[in-house]
């Protein structure tokens, strides 16, 4: 899950050598422990003023912010390696022909295993234990075939996906509405699944998509050959959404592409075939991209419809070049969301953000915490118990603008040094600091924020960087 993040064991030779990679010198740490005092303004969050939530302030602070940091052969051959050595991920054009019923049941059961801990509904119910055994009946695990045909479709909406095949809510306290523990994540207009079983009254389907593999709703997937499925992500010309998120055209005449909700990373090939000077859905599309999406026929499978999208929509015409001043821009798109937990609340959570603002420049990462700070495919700095104080304190010192800190379930965005600490933005659920009086503050914030690091407390008595498991950076 999102919030369950693996410690990497490691030598302390390890350790050293890691530092250099990220440039920092093994030296005893001097006068940096002592956490800056930072202004406490009326919102609590110490030191951060209206100058600092905007992009231009931490843009101001970059020395070259036009600079490349990764080129595009460079992502290309990183995301190539990631889905190489990353286990998490899925390259669905190297799935065999056939599933075996042993490769299905072991995507569902690693997926989830029956609740243990009581649960709630959102009235504050006990969920009962007839009611988990329903749901997990539900999943039809005696009725996976010993083979069967490997199937494909596309994702046609903003799709949640589930633990379990059930729209049912639960919460691991009464009063706690926020975390649903059946809530996965979500994938977007376009995403390519291969569907691999289905519930047992047909309303639900397990997929693997590129980065999960999970539960939706039937209706939020359209069935395809593999050539239409796959080939869909090759199509060009095309456009990358960089909003946080954009919405096609409403349009009466066909309703299945009418405001449909594309987030950020989403890419969508331009229909370039249509005469411009013909009504598309109604409506002229001089002023409009002329993009395909795919739709569900009333038979489940798949189809193509032209849809429109305002040309004054916040889009490219290809990923973003991965430079500090697009890091900044792209992450402050987020400022103030809600928090979501697996991409819930139509936001994202901790890591559904940092990955959504790498993926509008074109970079893949893995979906949850617990996949980011350990991929084998990303240059990072690791942690284990043994890792003193005065390490994890240089490490943070040297935290450089895109950096990501891993801390078990969470994970932050650096956005540099500033005022002799680092700063980070991310999708957080709140912050505890303590004051100059010796009191604790607590902050709830529930939102992406901009916060300092260092005054940040883990629990009563450790601080997020003595909790720090990996530091991970985008770096050639």
């Amino acid at each position: 899950m999102h919030c369950k993040l693996r410690v990497m064991t490691m030598r302390i030779s390890t350790f050293a050598v890691n530092l250099l990679v990220f440039g920092l010198a093994v030296a005893p740490l001097h006068a940096r422990d002592a956490t800056p005092t930072l202004p406490i303004p009326p919102s609590g969050v110490m030191g951060v003023g209206e100058a600092q939530l905007t992009p231009a302030f931490w843009i101001g602070l970059q020395a070259q912010p036009d600079k490349v940091i990764l080129s595009r052969q460079q992502i290309d051959a990183q995301n190539a390696a990631l889905f190489a050595q990353d286990k998490s991920m899925h390259d669905l054009r190297k799935l065999p022909a056939t599933l075996s019923a042993d490769q299905v049941h072991g995507w569902i059961e690693d997926l989830a295993s029956a609740p243990r801990k009581p649960l709630y509904d959102v009235d504050g119910h006990p969920v009962s234990a007839d009611t988990l055994k329903g749901i997990l009946d539900a999943r039809a695990l005696d009725a996976i075939p010993a083979s069967q045909p490997t199937r494909y479709g596309l994702v046609v909406r903003r799709a949640a996906l589930r633990s379990f095949p059930t729209e049912l809510r639960v919460f691991s306290r009464k009063g706690d509405t926020d975390i649903d523990r059946f809530q996965e994540t979500a994938e977007f207009p376009g995403t390519p699944v291969a569907i691999v079983h289905a519930s047992r009254d047909g309303k639900w389907l397990f997929v693997v998509s590129p980065r999960y593999a999970a539960w939706t709703q039937a209706t939020n997937i359209a069935e395809g050959s593999r050539a239409d499925v796959l080939g869909y992500a090759d199509k060009a010309p095309y456009r990358i959404v960089t909003g946080a998120k954009v919405y096609t055209v409403f349009t009466r005449e066909a309703p299945a592409v009418s405001q449909v909700e594309l987030d950020m990373g989403t890419r969508v090939p331009l229909l370039t075939t249509l005469p411009p000077d013909q009504p598309v859905n109604g409506q002229t599309p001089y002023a409009a991209h002329v993009i395909e999406l795919p739709v569900r026929k009333a038979d489940g499978s798949l189809a193509f419809s032209p849809a429109l999208l305002q040309k004054n929509t916040d889009t490219a015409a290809d990923y973003l070049p991965l430079t500090p001043r697009n890091l900044i821009t792209q992450a402050f798109k987020f400022l103030g969301e809600r928090y979501g937990w697996g991409h819930a609340y139509d936001g994202r959570d901790c890591s559904g953000f940092v990955s959504d603002v790498y993926h509008s420049m074109g970079v893949q990462m893995p979906r949850n915490t617990s996949s980011q700070g350990v991929s084998p495919a990303l240059a990072k700095l690791a942690f284990s118990k043994a890792s003193t104080h005065d390490e994890r304190l240089r490490a943070a010192h040297a935290l450089q603008l895109g950096d990501m800190v891993y801390i078990p379930g969470h994970v932050m965005l650096s956005l540099g040094q500033w005022k002799g600490q680092p700063w980070m933005i991310h999708d957080v659920l709140g912050m505890s600091y303590h004051k100059a009086d010796g009191s604790t503050a607590h902050v709830t914030l529930n939102a992406v924020s901009v916060t300092p690091l260092l005054p940040m407390l883990y629990g009563k008595d450790s601080t997020f960087i003595d909790r720090m498991t990996s530091n991970v950076r985008m770096r050639p």
